[in-house]
């Protein structure tokens, strides 16, 4: 048999007490990173020529992933987002997406891409049982585009949009990281970008993730500054909007628009994190921007139980910590956010 073949899940599947961390806030929600490689190489993330990728050998196979995301989800964990690198470069990624879609307990299965590759699949990523999509767009301009994503093709991106939405997606999350003297006056035309295409937009503060992270620093933009310039050419109006992230939301008055702010730096959201990674090989990160890390993979290819794999899950949020040291601490976490999962 394949090793990513499908495996049987039990009909009667018995639901644990949810994941609580010693800071009272309930895990869930995991960030399932499938490859850490991308066809892209933007600026805060991968730097040029990189090429120390993991070793394929090292993936989880889609059993190993299927059998981590069941014991999140008997542990109470509701929602996954398939991340990368660039998960579209995964191979049967929609073969994937079915057998997670049927775990019980499972409400919300969603995935981020550059959507270099979405047109071609969006379709079958749809009828797998992906619910919502988030893609990362920094730039409307095909020359800036290309420079910020190392020469990636803003057309394929409108491409995978277009079929996204004859899809039937909905909603359209279009993630904007905003760098200060690169992309920052293109915030309005974001903003109308998406009033015409019935996106969601979020607006995304970089983070000192990896060599290329800390580079980037110097276009860090502080999101007040951005909502300060939204509110002089926009009526903003408080808004929510249905989702397990960070985001703080309004709504532009007079359209559908809603505009999500998130401020991993300038407003941390520590104190309602309830999320956790688990990176391609089978490392599971409590915190983005601690190092604490867990490895599942020589659990699960020693023929780990499902019960010592759940106690394996619960000890490590026993260990999440209160909050990220991006700020105190910004070269405390050297590995890419390819690496550990958008």
């Amino acid at each position: 048999m394949s090793v990513d073949a499908p495996m049987a899940v039990c009909d009667h599947v018995r639901m644990e007490p949810s994941l609580i961390d010693p800071f009272r806030r309930q895990i869930q929600y995991v960030r399932l990173s499938v490859t850490d490689r991308c066809d892209l190489r933007c600026s805060y993330c991968l730097p040029q020529g990189f090429r120390d990728f993991e070793d394929p050998e090292h993936w989880l196979t889609f059993d190993e992933i299927e059998r981590v995301m069941q014991a999140f989800t008997e542990l109470g964990v509701q929602r996954v987002r398939i991340t990368g690198g660039e998960p579209l470069s995964r191979g049967r990624l929609p073969e994937l997406v079915s057998r997670l879609a049927r775990l019980p307990g499972l409400h919300d299965l969603s995935l981020s891409t550059n959507a270099t590759r979405l047109r071609r699949q969006a379709a079958a990523l749809k009828a797998a049982g992906i619910t919502r999509l988030n893609v990362s767009l920094d730039s409307l301009n095909p020359e800036r585009f290309a420079e910020i994503t190392g020469g990636g093709s803003l057309d394929d991106v409108l491409d995978g949009l277009a079929a996204a939405r004859e899809a039937g997606f909905t909603p359209i999350k279009i993630n904007m990281v905003v760098m200060k003297g690169s992309n920052d006056d293109e915030i309005s035309a974001m903003v109308r970008y998406c009033i015409e295409h019935d996106f969601t937009l979020r607006f995304i503060e970089t983070m000192p993730m990896g060599d290329t992270g800390r580079a980037a620093s110097g276009q860090y933009l502080d999101l007040k500054e951005v909502r300060h310039q939204l509110e002089r050419e926009f009526t903003l109006l408080p808004a929510t909007m249905q989702g397990g992230g960070p985001a703080r939301y309004v709504q532009v008055a007079g359209t559908a628009l809603r505009i999500g702010f998130i401020t991993p730096i300038s407003q941390h959201f520590c104190d309602t994190c309830n999320r956790v990674r688990v990176a391609v090989d089978g490392t599971l990160f409590t915190c983005l921007g601690q190092n604490d890390q867990t490895a599942l993979r020589p659990l699960l290819r020693s023929g780990v139980s499902l019960e010592t794999l759940k106690e394996t899950i619960r000890a490590a949020i026993a260990r999440k910590p209160e909050r990220h040291h991006f700020v105190t601490e910004p070269g405390k976490v050297i590995r890419f956010m390819s690496y550990t999962g958008g």
